[in-house]
């Protein structure tokens, strides 16, 4: 069964860094687009950063210029590096094939407080 496992959350002041990490069982994970995903209570889930094979990235316009998202192939992992968190950035944060078609992990919690 094709897992992700999403590691790296906890709870920072505004201002701090976080780097999350995607571990993933998936056999094509080389050749896939992966990507970044945060809910918030009471929102839907919604689209963070993705990086494509060829590690072209591209972020949500809120998180533009604070997050990085970059992948080591040989680890079949995705990483996201959070600098500058702000509040309104406190979610489950998930990774997923870009096309979604993986179960979804457990995901991180980030906790961002003034």
């Amino acid at each position: 069964q094709v897992q992700l496992v999403e590691s790296g959350g906890g709870a920072v002041q505004a201002g701090g860094s976080l780097r999350l990490s995607c571990v993933t069982s998936i056999s094509t994970f080389i050749i896939n687009t992966f990507a970044w995903y945060r809910q918030s209570p009471g929102k839907q889930r919604e689209f963070v950063a993705y990086i494509t094979s060829a590690g072209i990235t591209n972020y949500a316009d809120s998180v533009k210029g604070r997050f990085t998202i970059s992948r080591d192939n040989a680890k079949n992992t995705v990483y996201l590096q959070m600098n500058n968190l702000k509040p309104e950035d406190t979610a489950v944060y998930y990774c997923n094939e870009w096309t979604q078609s993986t179960s979804w992990g457990q995901g991180t919690q980030v906790t961002v407080s003034s």
